[in-house]
């Protein structure tokens, strides 16, 4: 790789941690009200789509989405996909209107302003702490049991082998489906990892597409059946990974 084009990358990527920031800056003094209690919630995620919108649209990113199904008002579902960069965030935020709430790596808390909101109107687990674990699971169930969706990348992370198409899933997301008979909608992100990956000097704008499978319902099952809905989605996932149907 040339001088030049590493140049640009890196410009460009230092761009994107200004985007980062910027909207939050602009918007802070709302933020600040809506991030205050739950009941604002959806206040605060019309904030959020706003947010990942500026940063998509200013990194040169556009997604494309085909939908086999679409979401309903006042109806709650767990919402899951692979996950092979920062920018599923956004991505995921950008293409769904409907609120949702995320479980996310505590590590990303981390990271300044954006944190301070990610911490107060996301659910955190540390993957290391079984305790962190069940206290995660817990508050999905409380969060669950108001109404409101669920997003899990099942994956637990981003693999450290860039070789691997998808990851094995965790079966989190599929027992919270399945206690709360919830439908599972499954999405498949395909360039996240091509346009902006953990490789530093990688990358580059371009489409970003995304397909939203029909739903799995969970309507009768037990969590005997936990298993088959993990594998079900993850082979749905897999498949669309492997033959895109979004060009």
């Amino acid at each position: 790789m040339g001088i030049l084009k590493k140049l640009a990358i890196l410009l460009w990527r230092i761009w994107f941690y200004i985007l980062l920031g910027l909207p939050i800056i602009i918007m802070l003094p709302v933020l600040l009200v809506v991030a205050s209690a739950e009941r604002f919630y959806p206040q605060f995620y019309i904030c959020a789509r706003i947010w990942a919108k500026c940063i998509l649209y200013g990194m040169g990113f556009y997604p494309k989405v085909k939908y086999e199904e679409k979401m309903q008002k006042r109806r709650s579902y767990m919402i899951v996909a692979n996950h092979t960069s920062i920018i599923d965030i956004m991505l995921m935020i950008a293409v769904n209107r409907h609120p949702f709430i995320f479980i996310g790596k505590m590590e990303l808390a981390k990271i300044p302003l954006f944190g301070h909101f990610y911490r107060k109107t996301s659910i955190l687990v540390d993957r290391k702490s079984q305790k962190s674990k069940q206290d995660a699971f817990n508050e999905a169930q409380r969060r669950l049991k108001q109404g409101n969706s669920i997003c899990i990348f099942p994956e637990g992370g981003v693999p450290d082998n860039h070789s691997i198409v998808l990851d094995e899933f965790k079966d989190g997301a599929f027992r919270l489906a399945i206690e709360h008979q919830i439908p599972v909608v499954p999405m498949t992100f395909h360039d996240c990892k091509k346009r902006f990956s953990y490789k530093f000097f990688s990358g580059g704008p371009g489409k970003l597409r995304v397909k939203v499978h029909h739903f799995l319902p969970t309507k009768g099952k037990t969590i005997a059946d936990k298993r088959a809905l993990k594998e079900e989605t993850r082979k749905i996932i897999l498949q669309e990974l492997e033959n895109p149907s979004v060009r």
